[in-house]
């Protein structure tokens, strides 16, 4: 018997539009989405900072075209409506719009009734994508509906958030409830910070007006095997699911507490029971992406939720190659979504941030949870899991040339930040540094000689390299 998705007929004479405010050009989650639909003949355009990156040479773009001049005020968004219309008079037709990035899917929620009449978006009520997004208004509606969730408290003053840090037992995890209101370049202000002290904690606190936005405390879920997990997906009207699968990060960048380096696709019911009670519970309608952390005890407390494709959306595409991008294309312009068949055991590794992670630090050991039935809303597993089919953020055989331009100015951007920092070191040190790369085959026969090496150690114990620097962030990685 066929496949019912193979044999579902994909009608591509909607435009799509996939729309990024942040200014990160390895964000391989866009180039995803345009090659996602690309590649089912949709005319796919692009709203991001100029020229699109790497992402931008795609042959399955069809134009990248500016976002908002001076960019984004989120509180203000009347200049990305400007914006759009522009780009929805360039198309001259209506079309499908994607918002990638948690601003564009708040802004792009807050102008919708102004967007209707050029663009096909998913019906979000009540500011909908905004509210989830507000970490301090996640924890109450997880509250609400009884979902689980790290012991959160939103101080009032200086001295609660001493008290909640010193109650929730140090180190606890602060965060901005609405990080996309930080200031960019704020010394100091992160959206996430592990913080160690009560101190710490008070003068996060004082610093709110600036932020923009309330300080939550949140216990700290350490990192370990078998604890970082995410939901991906796509609902049409009523929160009733179209597309929809629980994975677990295998590597992580920064190493440890970022995004998805390595992921498989592994159904769990616990997480998938938890996603799908929340999406209901809000009626939500889209592509939501949810990360969860195990606890202590093996309770899945979810951390995160985002109104917008996850940037390894592509790791849940199902045997005959639907994900949740398609879905929601398919549902917004009228068309059956077909019944997902497989998919399930799948990798997907986005091969830049998995190679800095593999050179900072060990992956996750791979331990697989016991075997358990796939919820109703994951697709079966099926040949795929078999194959251990794996999905790469850039490198595709049909569209090389992304691949490529992320390659040259990922390595570009590396050499010119180890060429500033070489030249910040004396000629005396730099020449001891080519001494240390070139020699060490006469290091060692120095050392196995009897010599012992500069610094000495004591007997019987190990010499260990120093440790290497703080890892970046992945928009550290970025041209500004």
């Amino acid at each position: 018997m066929k496949d019912t998705a193979a044999m579902h007929a994909f009608a591509n004479h909607v435009p799509a539009v996939v729309l990024r405010l942040d200014r990160n050009p390895f964000h391989h989650g866009t180039l995803g989405a345009v090659r996602s639909l690309g590649r089912k003949g949709v005319e796919v355009h692009a709203v991001v900072e100029a020229g699109g990156g790497p992402m931008g040479r795609s042959r399955y773009l069809r134009a990248a075209h500016p976002g908002p001049a001076g960019g984004l005020d989120p509180e203000a968004p009347e200049a990305l409506l400007e914006c759009l219309a522009g780009v929805s008079e360039r198309i001259g037709r209506p079309a499908v719009l994607v918002a990638m990035d948690d601003l564009s899917a708040i802004a792009v929620s807050r102008i919708a009734p102004k967007l209707r009449d050029r663009f096909r978006i998913p019906h979000q009520p009540d500011n909908l994508p905004a509210r989830v997004a507000d970490k301090a208004e996640l924890s109450r509606l997880c509250s609400r509906w009884d979902v689980p969730h790290p012991d959160t408290v939103v101080p009032a003053s200086g001295t609660e958030a001493a008290e909640a840090a010193w109650r929730l037992g140090l180190p606890v995890v602060a965060k901005w409830s609405r990080p996309w209101l930080l200031p960019t370049g704020a010394d100091g202000l992160r959206s996430t910070t592990l913080v160690h002290t009560t101190a710490e904690a008070r003068r996060l606190y004082e610093r709110s007006a600036e932020a923009g936005s309330r300080l939550l405390l949140q216990r700290f879920l350490p990192a370990g095997p078998d604890t970082d997990w995410f939901f991906h997906g796509a609902f049409t009207r009523g929160g009733r699911p179209l597309l929809a699968g629980s994975g677990r990060k295998e590597l992580a960048w920064p190493v440890g507490t970022g995004l998805t380096a390595v992921g498989r696709w592994l159904p769990d019911p616990a997480v998938e029971e938890a996603a799908l009670k929340l999406a209901e519970r809000l009626g939500y309608q889209g592509i939501l992406d949810l990360d969860f952390r195990r606890d202590e005890r093996g309770v899945f407390r979810l951390v995160d939720f985002n109104p917008r494709p996850g940037a390894q959306f592509r790791l849940f595409t199902d045997a005959a190659g639907l994900d949740v991008v398609q879905a929601m294309y398919l549902d917004l312009t009228g068309q059956r979504v077909p019944q997902p068949s497989g998919g399930a055991g799948r990798v997907f590794v986005a091969e830049n941030y998995a190679l800095l992670a593999a050179v900072r630090g060990p992956s996750l050991p791979r331990r697989r949870p016991a075997a358990s039935p796939a919820s109703p809303a994951s697709p079966a597993p099926g040949p795929a899991a078999e194959r251990r089919q794996v999905e790469a953020a850039w490198f595709a055989g049909d569209d090389v040339k992304p691949f490529l331009a992320m390659l040259a100015a990922f390595l570009g951007r590396g050499a010119a930040k180890g060429a500033r920092a070489l030249r910040g070191v004396p000629a005396q040190g730099r020449r001891t540094a080519r001494a240390v790369v070139r020699a060490p085959r006469q290091r060692g026969r120095e050392q196995q000689g009897g010599r012992e090496p500069l610094g000495g150690t004591s007997a019987g114990s190990v010499s260990r390299p120093a440790p290497p620097e703080a890892s970046a962030e992945p928009d550290e990685l970025v041209s500004r």
